[in-house]
């Protein structure tokens, strides 16, 4: 291997075991701070004093899940609810629970004690703090309502029936449910807007099926009488506007000419736009509110990576910062205000210290067609090139690989591969003339983009022509799968997580709670109805007989938005054709690997498919 020796390898279990503790949280009044890290193992929520160290004996475990792990948990504004999400083995039927840390309680008492029912958080407020709304498909498991919880009796209270294409409700700061984003069929976007609960809804704008998916409302101001938005009409990147619902007027607050607007900061009590991030080659902020331009000033002098403020306290006075850096663990600090000192509270994963990280280096090319494509480039530290290469696809597609701490691109590095990571065409993040380049064009020019992404890793001397992998997860393994079947002689071999095999079937299996949105896969993948044969050319099943490089094939059995069947018809053809190739079947799993037992399972089985292939190093 050209990768130098010397650099040692990181085991699994420091790149995709537990944290040791990530996601703090201070309480509304700033007493008390929260974080997730392991009991027996599991990742449950901890509390302690604000001012003690996070890891000592001040602080205790406040949940006890004894399974998946707590992944999303918040404070509620009253000070004494400590609230949270989980599901049931990864089917996503998403359920809240709450605990009261002040009152000494662990047992969790569900809110939301549904089957088949998905709960989504909608809204919470200073102003009402012993409730919070949440969006609920009780009532029909297709179309989420607005309902108002209240968090001491457990009272739901419905606040706005949805009528059939409502995609999310928008709340404002008293709580009340004044605001809806409608689907329509062509793929068009629709903002509805209400004076207050007893008024009759009324469409403020619309967003054409050109500017649906970069474009939407982000919340409502302080006074009610402004909603801040996401806005591309006029322009090819989503800017950050600010609609006036007496007048009708829109004032642009941020906007770049090729990258939308990725990040805001609000302030959690005047409900003012504070900040706006753009995700170009790293999340760069622009300052909207001169009261904190000197906050951040100071934040950016406390760690080298890029950050985002994760949680503040009511006086306003003590935030949580969070760090990404490409090559170290995440890192939090807690930040004074009125100092404008921070202080570090812990890394994520303090391990990483040990070994020798990669760099993360953007970069760019153009495609076949004149596109600008950007992505990222993570080489072995001290490696000679040219290099095996892993070409990383990320999922989505509306979505977009962004610089910082990747534990996969560290990983495929460390093992002495290339890892190229590519925002295709379709990719959200860089204007919307970008990402409609990718209508259409699941499995055709979206491929011809990573295709094109290989080949100049050839040409640039970095990738070994006869070493290239293929690899993702969700539509990153519909990628791989496309690789393997239509471009066999590009890839060595192919590792597909959760992706779909057959489009036809994807889309007419689609969460029930996705039906307002089957509108953006008819218009952005086809139509089953009026389309069959070209969802036929697109999916790989229909060309599994063109697959003769080996496949890695893993899959949750419960996952909601990619069925099992997807897998297993790939499977099954692949064992007709005699083709070779592993599958791993998760029967505890959904939509990803959410436990870390079941994540290094597949990380070791996935290293060792490389190496034997590709003749990288793997851990024993």
């Amino acid at each position: 291997m050209p990768h130098e020796e010397h650099v040692s390898l990181i085991p699994r279990e420091v790149l995709f075991g537990n944290p040791e503790m990530t996601s703090p949280r201070l309480s509304p009044d700033g007493t008390l701070l929260s974080y997730l890290a392991p009991k027996d193992g599991v990742l449950n929520v901890w509390v302690g004093p604000a001012g003690s160290k996070p890891g000592g004996e001040d602080f205790r475990p406040v949940t006890d899940d004894e399974k998946r792990g707590i992944r999303v948990y918040f404070w509620a504004e009253d000070g004494e609810h400590l609230l949270y999400l989980q599901d049931e083995d990864g089917d996503e039927n998403w359920r809240m629970y709450a605990v009261r840390p002040k009152a000494g309680e662990v047992a969790a008492r569900s809110l939301t004690p549904f089957e088949n029912v998905q709960v989504r958080p909608l809204e919470k407020s200073r102003r009402h703090p012993e409730k919070i709304l949440i969006e609920l498909n009780r009532r029909n498991p297709e179309l989420h309502d607005a309902c108002a919880l209240d968090l001491k009796s457990g009272e739901l209270e419905l606040l706005a029936e949805n009528p059939g294409n409502v995609a999310g409700w928008l709340a404002d700061a008293d709580l009340r449910v004044r605001g809806a984003a409608t689907v329509y069929p062509d793929g068009s976007l629709g903002l509805l807007f209400r004076e207050d609960e007893h008024a009759e809804w009324r469409e403020i704008l619309r967003w054409s099926a050109e500017d649906g998916l970069s474009s939407g409302p982000v919340g409502f101001s302080g006074d009610g009488r402004r909603i801040f938005l996401r806005d591309s009409r006029g322009a090819d990147a989503a800017r950050l506007v600010e609609l006036d619902t007496e007048t009708d007027e829109i004032q642009v607050l941020a906007e770049d000419p090729r990258y939308d607007v990725s990040e805001v900061l609000v302030h959690p009590e005047t409900r003012e736009v504070q900040a706006v991030a753009f995700a170009r080659a790293r999340t760069e902020w622009e300052v909207i509110d001169e009261e904190i331009r000197e906050d951040f000033e100071a934040i950016r002098s406390l760690h080298p990576g890029d950050f985002s403020v994760v949680s503040r306290d009511r006086e306003d006075r003590r935030w949580i910062v969070a760090f990404t850096a490409d090559d170290g663990p995440g890192s939090f600090y807690s930040y004074d205000r009125k100092s404008r000192e921070g202080t570090l509270l812990f890394h994520d994963r303090p391990a990483l210290a040990d070994y020798t990280l990669a760099k993360m280096e953007p970069i760019s090319f153009t495609s076949r067609d004149g596109l600008r494509i950007e992505g990222y480039l993570t080489l072995p530290p001290g490696a000679r090139k040219p290099l095996p290469m892993v070409l990383d696809v990320h999922g989505g597609p509306w979505a977009r690989d962004e610089w910082g701490y990747d534990p996969e691109a560290q990983w495929l590095a460390n093992r002495g591969y290339a890892c190229l990571q590519v925002n295709y065409r379709g990719s959200t993040g860089y204007g919307k003339r970008f990402l409609n380049a990718g209508n259409k064009e699941w499995g055709g020019r979206m491929h011809d983009d990573l295709v094109d992404a290989v080949r100049w890793a050839v040409e640039e001397g970095i990738a070994d022509p006869e070493r290239v992998a293929i690899y993702g997860g969700s539509y990153g393994g519909y990628a791989a799968l496309v690789g393997a079947a239509f471009t066999p002689d590009l890839f060595r071999c192919a590792v597909d997580i959760v992706g779909p095999s057959n489009l036809i079937t994807l889309i007419n299996t689609i969460p029930p709670y996705w039906k307002p949105l089957i509108s953006t896969f008819t218009e952005r993948v086809g139509n089953p109805k009026t389309e069959e044969e070209f969802l036929k050319s697109r999916s790989p099943l229909f060309r599994a007989q063109d697959i003769k490089i080996p496949l890695l094939i893993a899959q949750g059995a419960n996952d909601p938005r990619v069925k099992r069947a997807e897998s297993e018809q790939i499977v099954s053809a692949l064992k007709e054709n005699g083709v070779e190739h592993e599958y791993l079947l998760f029967e505890d799993e959904g939509h990803g690997f959410a436990r870390p037992e079941n994540r290094l399972k597949f990380y070791a089985a996935a290293e060792r498919f490389l190496a034997r292939h590709l003749g990288g190093r793997y851990e024993e």
